[in-house]
């Protein structure tokens, strides 16, 4: 309890002397409601539009859960590929880092014209944001295997399977995982984007809330940018549970955000 507390209570104080310093400068500043909403007037709005809300907020998981999972599998399976073979990694790496470059709302009218209205343009532009942190650093991972534990597994008539089995993927795997750690803190802002930018959207936060911006509801469309704030976080959090599982490491609060020191070797400097 007390650890989950150390884990909750700074960032809920970060947030609450963020609210408090937005809230000040938009009393003393003067500035308009339709520029920058106070939160008294955006907390409200919270559960005055709850059930328009929570209506939109599953479309957009809906949206987030598929796009991260085919990104996943793409960046996987593209980083695999990379890996085993040199002319692949030549070829499709360069355009893989290139891919990133695209600029999505150019491409939005394309994707609807190759794939159709509805979900299939949503998820491709996801796939497209998510799927290049997971190609990169599980590319890394697989290349960082220890050669001698390679050259062991060798002497013992180790496969190629093998090899990869019980050397590159436990070598790849927290990687791996970093990268979707990256994936899923972009994927939520990755919807947002596929909403706006695609044709067809009527529904989802990012729909919900452009629509309220050109409406003038502020207040109701800052609401939803803080369903999507927490869903970001909630992603997260459940990755890291997902995280300690796979590799097994020791219970601590999911939130957390470590890092881990470099320990320097010790020795009689006499």
């Amino acid at each position: 309890m007390r650890r989950r507390l150390r884990t909750t209570l700074p960032p809920l104080a970060v947030l609450v002397a963020i609210f408090a310093l937005w809230e000040a400068y938009v009393q003393v500043s003067g500035v308009s409601p339709i520029l920058l909403p106070a939160p008294h007037e955006i907390v409200p709005e919270l559960w005055r539009n709850a059930d328009l809300l929570w209506s939109n907020f599953k479309v957009t998981a809906e949206i987030v859960a598929l796009g991260l999972a085919i990104a996943l599998l793409v960046g996987f399976v593209l980083a695999l590929a990379i890996h085993l073979s040199p002319p692949v990694r030549r070829g499709v790496y360069p355009l893989v880092v290139g891919s990133q470059a695209i600029p999505i709302p150019v491409i939005g009218v394309l994707l609807v014209f190759w794939l159709g209205f509805g979900l299939t343009p949503k998820l491709a532009v996801i796939v497209l944001i998510c799927f290049f942190p997971v190609v990169v650093t599980t590319v890394d991972g697989l290349a960082s295997v220890d050669v001698e534990q390679l050259k062991l597994l060798r002497t013992f008539d180790a496969s190629r399977w093998q090899l990869f089995r019980f050397a590159e993927l436990p070598a790849a795997l927290p990687a791996a995982l970093s990268g979707t750690r990256i994936a899923v803190a972009v994927g939520v802002i990755a919807a947002f984007i596929a909403e706006i930018s695609t044709a067809g959207t009527s529904a989802g936060l990012g729909y919900e809330i452009i629509t309220d911006l050109r409406n003038i509801q502020q207040p109701r469309a800052y609401a939803a940018a803080i369903v999507l704030f927490a869903f970001a976080i909630a992603c997260f959090g459940v990755l890291g549970l997902l995280e300690r599982r796979l590799t097994h490491q020791p219970a601590r609060p999911v939130l957390a955000f470590t890092y881990r020191q470099r320990q320097l070797p010790t020795g009689d400097n006499s």
